[in-house]
């Protein structure tokens, strides 16, 4: 199965290590300098064009996460996994 992340992203379910608000996380200094070090590093993509709701942490083992920032709410984005949906917008 899928996750649709928004736009026409979309991720193997069994890669999705978590989802986060960004307005829950980012007030972390921790997790602003891990988004930036990521981006820095060439792991971080904007999912559309609007302001990022929710950033999604994706890996396999022996590779590299890989950070995408979604217009989508982690509520979205959790109803999106559990009923296993895949719609476009």
């Amino acid at each position: 199965m899928y996750l649709h992340l928004g736009q026409s992203v979309v991720v193997p379910y069994r890669d999705v290590i978590g989802l986060f608000d960004m307005d829950n996380t980012t007030s972390s200094h921790l997790t602003r300098r891990f988004l930036e070090r990521s981006e820095k590093e060439g792991r971080l993509e904007m999912v559309g064009d609007d302001i990022p709701k929710a950033f999604v942490l994706c890996g396999r083992q022996g590779e590299k996460s890989r950070i995408y920032l979604s217009q989508l709410s982690t509520a979205t984005l959790k109803g999106r996994a559990e009923g296993n949906q895949f719609t476009l917008d």
